[in-house]
């Protein structure tokens, strides 16, 4: 059988397994040359997971208990694509975040900032015919990490696809605009590349923008490619 794999990513676009600044790094990352593992038929033709379990509310994390949740109300809303920019439909999209104050709904999760009784930080939806997306949620606060002294992780949220196949498999994260705290930060700076660093900061769109009621942002995501959407590191 004849095969087509995919095209790998440029090593520049994506974070670095040993940065420096990113501390834990130094403790995970590889000490030994990578070997390259061609792409058989499992990796190519699936499979995709949890498209029976998205409910009606998912993807609208603001609706998921009795009260409204405190913070500034976001919609979110973007085009899944593969490495020719066709839409993918019908695919798998999940996230998680902090609340309004920068804190997961987590047992591990210590920062000394409130809870949100009315707010769970997880969503999940499936891309429209189109390779549309959209989440209603809280733009999340920044939270302190304890990676160096005085370290902050800019707002973020973070995004989990399955795309068509294991090998379109992503998880990464969103930032917004204008965040003083992202040219600083050691996980989105562990990617060595500007323009794929950029592709992880989602755009102001006024066409989303809901008068009186939610700012919109746009970002869209890549599956492969020259111009895939980066990893998280």
């Amino acid at each position: 059988m004849n095969i087509r794999a995919y095209r790998r990513p440029d090593p520049n676009t994506q974070p670095r397994y040993l940065y420096q600044a990113y501390r834990s790094t130094t403790r995970r990352a590889p000490t030994k040359p990578l070997i390259v593992l061609p792409h058989t038929l499992s990796e190519i033709t699936g499979p995709v997971y949890g498209h029976e379990d998205v409910g009606e509310m998912d993807n609208d994390l603001t609706r998921q208990h009795p009260g409204e949740p405190l913070g500034e109300r976001i919609i979110v809303t973007g085009r899944v694509l593969d490495a020719d920019g066709h839409p993918l439909r019908n695919s798998l999209v999940e996230i998680w975040q902090a609340n309004a104050a920068g804190r997961y709904a987590h047992h591990n999760d210590d920062h000394a900032a409130p809870l949100d009784p009315n707010f769970t930080g997880a969503g999940r939806t499936l891309t429209d015919p189109d390779g549309r997306y959209s989440f209603v949620t809280i733009k999340p606060g920044a939270y302190p990490w304890r990676n160096h002294e005085n370290a902050w992780r800019p707002a973020h949220i973070h995004f989990s696809l399955f795309g068509t196949a294991l090998a379109t498999r992503l998880v990464t994260q969103m930032y917004f605009p204008g965040d003083p705290l992202f040219p600083i930060d050691p996980v989105s700076q562990s990617i060595p590349d500007q323009k794929a660093r950029e592709r992880l900061i989602a755009n102001f769109d006024l066409a989303t923008t809901q008068p009186e009621w939610a700012l919109g942002y746009r970002f869209d995501i890549v599956l492969r490619g020259r111009e895939a959407t980066p990893f998280e590191a």
